[in-house]
C-alpha cells in the first residue's frame, strides 16, 4: 500500500510568466478609476455594451511585444513578470497614462475666429484646430461667453487615474509565429496566409509581393516601417522586406518606365544586331 501511495501521480502546474521582449496576446478592459468610463477594450461584447464600439474596429485579444510601447506606458510596464491564464487588475496613474492636467493647454478664442472658421461652438462639443504648422490639435469647448470660447486641449483622460483588466491568453514561442503576430498587430487587415516569413538566429525576412494587389501601398509603408522596429525590438539584427521601402515609394510611372527598359533589353545570350554588316550591304545596294 505504500509503495501505491508513492507511485500515485500529481499533476505539477507550472506557471508561465511573461518578461520585456515576449511577444503575447492580451485581452483587456480600460476604465477611468474615478467614473468607471469604459474608454477601451479588445471585447466585442464589452465595447457594445459601454457605446463604445466601432464596426472598422478588430476585437480579439491583441499581439504585442512587452516593453515595446505597443500599450499604454504604466499598462507595459505592468506587464512584466505576469502569468499566463490569470486575470489582473493594474492601475495606471495619471503620469504614466494620459499625463497630468496642464492648464496652459486651455486656451480662449474669440467667437468670431471660430464662426470664420466655419464653427459654431456649444459647450462640450468635441473640436479640431488646424496650426499654422499643420499639426492638427483636438479639444473640447468649455464655455461660450461673452464673444470668448475656452477650449481644453488636453486629453479626456488626462489627470484620471485608469484601472486596467488585463489577462495575458498566450506567450508565442515559435519564432515565425512571433514575426506573424507582429504582422498583424501593424497590418491586421492583410491576408496572413500569403505574406511569406524566413528567420535565421539574427536575421528575418518578410515578402509581402504576394499580397501587393490587396493592401494599399502608403499602408505598406508605414507596416514596414513600424515593424522594422518592431522586429529589432526583439532581437533581430537584420530586417529585410520584400518589396523594400525604396521599391515601395517609386512613383508608378518610374516603376512603368524600368519595367519598359528591361523588356526593351535582349534577353541574355541572344544574339546581338550586326549593324556594321548593315551598313555595308546598304553601301553594295546602292
Amino acid at each position: 500500500m505504500a509503495l501505491n501511495a508513492t507511485q500515485e501521480l500529481k499533476e505539477v502546474v507550472i506557471m508561465t510568466k511573461v518578461q520585456r521582449g515576449d511577444v503575447i496576446r492580451l485581452h483587456y478592459t480600460g476604465k477611468v478609476q474615478e467614473t468607471g468610463e469604459i474608454f477601451d477594450t479588445t471585447y466585442e461584447e464589452v465595447a457594445r455594451k459601454a457605446g463604445i464600439y466601432n464596426e472598422k474596429g478588430i476585437y480579439g485579444p491583441v499581439p504585442i511585444a512587452v516593453g515595446a510601447g505597443h500599450v499604454l506606458k504604466g499598462l507595459d510596464e505592468k506587464l512584466d513578470g505576469l502569468e499566463v491564464g490569470r486575470k489582473y487588475e493594474i492601475i495606471v496613474p495619471p503620469e504614466e497614462g494620459f499625463g497630468k492636467r496642464d492648464p496652459s493647454l486651455i486656451k480662449v478664442f474669440t467667437l468670431g475666429q471660430l464662426r470664420r472658421a466655419g464653427i459654431y461652438p456649444i459647450p462640450g462639443m468635441p473640436i479640431e484646430l488646424e496650426t499654422g504648422d499643420g499639426r492638427k490639435l483636438k479639444g473640447r469647448i468649455l464655455t461660450v461667453s461673452g464673444g470668448r470660447v475656452r477650449i481644453d486641449f488636453n486629453h479626456p483622460y488626462a489627470g484620471k487615474h485608469l484601472v486596467y483588466e488585463v489577462e495575458v491568453m498566450e506567450k508565442i514561442e515559435d519564432p515565425i509565429e512571433k514575426v506573424k503576430a507582429l504582422v498583424e498587430l501593424r497590418l491586421p487587415r492583410i491576408p496572413l496566409e500569403k505574406v511569406i516569413i524566413e528567420v535565421g538566429e539574427k536575421d528575418v525576412t518578410v515578402d509581402f509581393t504576394p499580397v501587393l494587389d490587396e493592401v494599399d501601398r502608403n499602408t505598406l509603408v508605414l507596416g514596414e516601417i513600424l515593424l522594422e522596429s518592431d522586429l529589432k525590438f526583439i532581437g533581430y539584427e537584420e530586417v529585410r522586406f520584400r518589396p523594400t521601402l525604396e521599391e515601395l515609394l517609386k512613383p508608378p510611372e518610374a516603376e512603368k518606365t524600368a519595367e519598359e527598359s528591361k523588356e526593351a533589353e535582349p534577353p541574355e545570350g541572344a544574339p546581338q544586331e550586326d549593324t556594321e554588316g548593315a551598313r555595308e550591304e546598304g553601301k553594295q545596294a546602292s
